[in-house]
């Protein structure tokens, strides 16, 4: 096992870290009845194991790096490179102004080809190609791969690395994350522990999410107190070539990758269409009109978002006419359309 994993197991065995729950079989309809609704990762267990990839990626890492080399369409992907020091942790540099990689261009082709010839290396620098879209750049994958839980339109990326990880971060989007070769190490964290992780900055990020600066390999609790409560309400998923992972949109993960070649596919989906009824639009306007506000009007806003947006308890606008409710009532989708056509109004001046 690589020194990096040992760590990790060794801290989670400190913490008694439970496992995700796991699911055999999953169809379409167990997906959106039970799983969905629940709102909690789940390992899919054997999800894609018939998948043609995970053949060849249980075959020999020559296999799926054969296989993956045949569709490539030939574009140039960004490559993440980094020498040995950094132990497998793309971050920041010591800093944080720069970051401890570089950025490089490659083909897929040119980028199994590298990790392929650093399988047998005894210190080897980390190459991760990151979230490529196989649409554009392996586009026979998706289908000859099927997802059989998701719409075709939900369209996948991949995921090619040796022995990385990447340090706990959220994504804006419901997640399935497969397992192609080699296998992975997921530690999750529920949405609410934002605070106890010691998030970076938002817009000056390693590869566009913000991270956490605490490390979970090499844990420093005098520098990240907090990073123990944090770990108190933690789940590990390990998941090996064939499984799934299901990661409702905003729960935080730190993703490792256990052997020397490892493929994964991933796939996201939930991004409403209009940008008005983005969650995000709304966490950056509320920076820009609220955050700077005096303290008294910023509890008046509190109290606003608490009584008529945040909370169950419909009593805050009982004593009001239902048609008179508007956007404070249930959304219709005249009463949507109505918000949508009073904000572009606003943002046109």
């Amino acid at each position: 096992m690589p020194p990096e994993a040992w760590q990790l197991v060794h801290m989670l065995e400190d913490f008694s870290i439970p496992s995700v729950d796991v699911h055999c079989d999953t169809t379409p309809e167990v997906f959106v009845r039970d799983i969905l609704p629940q709102a909690r990762p789940v390992l899919l267990k054997g999800l894609v194991a018939k998948w043609p990839a995970v053949v060849q990626g249980r075959t020999s890492t020559d296999a799926i790096g054969a296989y993956l080399k045949s569709m490539d369409s030939g574009r140039l992907t960004s490559v993440l490179e980094a020498g040995s020091a950094i132990k497998g942790r793309f971050s920041y540099g010591p800093d944080m102004h720069d970051f401890n990689f570089n950025r490089r261009t490659r083909s897929i082709s040119d980028g199994i080809d590298h990790l392929l010839g650093l399988v047998g290396h005894p210190n080897p620098p980390y190459v991760y190609i990151q979230s490529t879209p196989v649409a554009q750049y392996l586009p026979r994958f998706a289908v000859e791969n099927v997802n059989p839980l998701l719409a075709p339109f939900v369209v996948p990326n991949i995921w090619i690395s040796n022995q990385t990880r990447a340090q706990t971060h959220n994504d804006n989007d419901h997640n399935i994350a497969c397992v192609i070769a080699g296998r992975r190490r997921f530690t999750v964290f529920p949405p609410d522990q934002v605070g106890n992780l010691y998030i970076g900055p938002l817009e000056h990020t390693p590869s566009g999410r913000a991270i956490s600066l605490a490390s979970l390999e090499e844990p420093d609790f005098e520098k990240y107190p907090r990073l123990r409560d944090a770990i108190s309400h933690a789940q590990v998923a390990e998941m090996e070539p064939g499984d799934a992972l299901y990661l409702p949109r905003y729960w935080w993960h730190h993703v490792q990758s256990l052997d020397r070649f490892n493929v994964l596919i991933n796939y996201w989906w939930g991004t409403p269409a209009n940008p008005l009824e983005n969650p995000v639009t709304c966490f950056n306007m509320a920076l820009l009109a609220l955050k700077d506000l005096p303290a008294p009007e910023r509890d008046y806003w509190r109290a606003m978002f608490n009584d008529y947006i945040f909370s169950a308890d419909k009593a805050s606008i009982a004593h009001i006419p239902a048609k008179h409710q508007g956007g404070l009532g249930p959304h219709t989708a005249d009463i949507r359309n109505g918000l949508i056509r009073a904000l572009q109004q606003i943002l046109r001046g």
